[in-house]
């Protein structure tokens, strides 16, 4: 064997093999490669560098966590106190009831824990036949068998055959087509799960009035809802979660990435006093599920630091200040050969390339993404047909700027191959 023998997430890796981009710091909105190349990273990391790169305040906080108590297992009635700060704390900021906060280690764990805990909720209340789950078109909810089999991105699925069979997708703009298909379910719905703005699906706001409309439909139903914001949460938006611009109220919000702003891996499940109410009841049974690093010390530390940050800083304002840019940013772009769209929301942006193009060179958005390197700028492709904005909150306007500038030069030079 030659080259690397590190197994690349989402990649062709006979194509990677000898070929890897390898990045040794990061500062900022920039980071670093090994040969001191510079980029700027429009992408947070992968949507989770919220606060940004090289925050020696947050490494503090591991190492002395570190020092003291690195990590213990949570199971049964152990505990540890940046745990349990950390849920209180995350309990405060949530758009729910009385709720009650678990941890895993990533948005995965979040999403598998939030169907096993809707399912498990109604068997409680005598009424196991509601199991199924529905999603949405274009959604994106992790890779775990759960979360892969309620994603709406086809490729996802591929060669896998069926992991878990009790889910449905709907159209992912049409509240109509969601209340048929729960009354067409019979009562065997246990949920709904929806991302706020689909994320890797393509950067794709709501219409407006959407998530009102789902929340009347899922509350005449008496259907959970869970709101997916593993990427929207902590303020990507411009807000604490998704569910607070949107004006909902879920039954349950998964998140991870902005949590410790990926400097260390952490998910949650935060789920409302009405969801939790039969797990806590006198005499309940132990709810079976959970996972070695669930309530992980040094990651709730790093969570705790992370908060600390964002709120000193005034980071969600930052976002709204910067959400205004980024769309003027973007709209200059808009007209270019080989755009069809762009679309922003928050710190969130996306540049779809023309369908025609993208049928005739499938591997076109990711061409435009490795181009984009060599001006300067890191970014990725979404299903195939998009590039990805969403950089750290702590990026400056000129280098926000510079982001789309980048981008929109590579995607001008390989479409311009392309269309040879």
């Amino acid at each position: 064997m030659s080259g690397t023998r590190l197994w690349h997430p989402f990649a062709a890796m006979g194509k990677v093999d000898g070929a890897e981009l390898v990045l040794a710091r990061g500062e900022g909105a920039r980071v670093w490669d090994v040969d001191g190349r510079e980029y700027l990273d429009a992408t947070a990391g992968l949507w989770f560098a919220n606060v940004g790169h090289g925050r020696a305040e947050i490494a503090a906080a591991a190492a002395k966590q570190m020092e003291t108590l690195a990590a213990h297992h949570a199971f049964g009635d152990l505990a540890n106190e940046p745990a349990r700060e950390l849920a209180e704390r995350v309990a405060q900021l949530a758009p729910l009831d009385d709720p009650a906060v678990f941890f895993g280690s990533g948005g995965s764990d979040a999403v598998d824990t939030a169907g096993k805990i809707a399912r498990r909720y109604w068997s409680l209340l005598g009424q196991p036949e509601r199991c199924v789950i529905v999603s949405r078109r274009f959604a994106y909810h992790g890779m775990h068998a759960y979360g892969t089999s309620l994603g709406g991105i086809a490729a996802n699925q591929e060669g896998l055959g069926t992991l878990v069979s009790d889910v449905l997708v709907v159209p992912h703009d049409d509240p109509a087509a969601l209340a048929r298909a729960l009354d067409e379910l019979g009562g065997r719905a246990a949920a709904f799960i929806g991302e706020p703005v689909i994320g890797a699906g393509g950067v794709i706001p709501p219409p407006e009035g959407y998530w009102q409309e789902v929340e009347r439909i899922l509350h005449e139903r008496d259907v959970l809802f869970i709101s997916d914001e593993v990427i929207c949460g902590f303020g990507r938006l411009g807000t604490w979660f998704g569910a607070d611009r949107y004006d909902v109220r879920p039954d349950m919000i998964t998140c991870a990435k902005g949590i410790t702003s990926g400097y260390m891996p952490l998910g949650a499940v935060i789920a409302s006093g009405k969801v939790r109410a039969p797990f806590w009841a006198e005499g309940a049974p132990p709810f079976r599920h959970g996972y070695t690093y669930s309530a992980h010390a040094t990651a709730c530390a790093v969570g705790l630091a992370n908060l600390d940050v964002i709120e000193r800083e005034g980071l969600l304002e930052r976002v709204q200040i910067l959400e205004p840019q980024l769309t003027a940013a973007l709209a200059e772009v808009a007209d270019l050969p080989g755009v069809t769209e762009v679309r922003t929301a928050g710190l969130l942006g996306a540049i779809e390339l023309e369908p025609e193009l993208v049928s005739a060179r499938p591997t076109l958005a990711d061409e435009i993404a490795v181009a984009a390197r060599g001006h300067g700028v890191l970014t990725r492709a979404l299903r195939g047909n998009a590039l990805q904005l969403s950089p750290p909150f702590v990026v400056e306007p000129d280098e926000l700027r510079a982001m789309v500038a980048g981008i929109a030069r590579a995607l001008t030079d390989v479409v311009a191959v392309a269309a040879r």
